[in-house]
């Protein structure tokens, strides 16, 4: 029998069961990578963290992986953080992953700070999806890798979205972007993955990655408030610099257990 520890944690969070949970699991070596999806799919939340030591890297302090409940993912945000939160000793820690690169997170006051990739996006039409997600929508962006933006006009028709899961389960894993400029922030986002297996994300750091660069452009401004408006919500604090996305938020550890295999 094998037991490892794990954390349930809220990240995006100023109060317990906002922002996105996400589990993190400390490891010693991997586990198989189906051991690492089955356990994923077991906590059946967004994402779940895998992180593994790596005294030899010089660059970072830990290896980095997420798993969603069906796959595995090139970038997460709210995981990452989470992450930091609970494995971190000093004052900055960095992740080692296999497509984003080194990824820090460092404690800003009460919360942190995440740098992600600043990653762009370019107008492409999108018929099939832009069906699939409906409303109104104004402009269609696209990066290589499955991210989709899909701009509306404003903060109410983001709210009012109704996206057709069954259908956009179908066009493949995709991270599909819905954003408006905000009624209460800079701008406001919906982010739904359900190829996935995440209909709808409550926060998503790496889908502000795409849309900081985006926007900072738009607005004429390195800095940005971004409010995610699922269910749970959360908010950040968004900055550009140069080719990095810092993200400002807190997060609060909810369960704390082991996983028995």
């Amino acid at each position: 029998m094998t037991r490892l520890r794990f954390t349930q944690v809220d990240a995006f969070a100023d109060a317990p069961f906002t922002g996105n949970p996400a589990a993190v699991m400390p490891l010693d070596a991997w586990l198989d990578d189906a051991v690492l999806q089955a356990i994923a799919a077991e906590n059946n939340l967004s994402e779940t963290a895998f992180t593994v030591p790596t005294p030899d890297d010089a660059e970072a302090d830990y290896a980095l992986r997420w798993f969603t409940p069906e796959v595995e993912v090139k970038l997460c945000g709210h995981a990452t953080l989470a992450s930091g939160h609970v494995l971190m000793q000093g004052d900055t820690i960095r992740f080692r992953t296999r497509h984003a690169g080194v990824l820090t997170v460092t404690r800003a006051g009460e919360g942190y700070e995440l740098s992600l990739p600043a990653w762009t996006s370019a107008p492409r039409p999108l018929p099939e999806l832009a069906a699939g997600m409906g409303g109104d929508i104004v402009e269609t962006r696209w990066r290589e890798g499955g991210y989709a933006i899909f701009v509306y006009r404003d903060a109410d028709a983001i709210r009012a979205l109704e996206p057709d899961f069954a259908t956009l389960r179908k066009l493949g894993d995709n991270l599909l972007m819905a954003t408006a400029p905000g009624d209460d922030s800079d701008i406001i986002s919906r982010v739904f993955v359900p190829g996935g297996g995440i209909d709808e994300d409550p926060v998503t750091g790496s889908a502000h990655g795409l849309l900081t660069p985006y926007w900072a452009e738009r607005l004429g401004k390195d800095a940005i408030s971004a409010y995610q408006a699922s269910a749970r919500g959360g908010r950040l604090g968004c900055r550009l610099e140069g080719d990095r996305v810092v993200m400002t938020g807190a997060c609060r550890t909810v369960i704390e257990g082991i996983f028995t295999l």
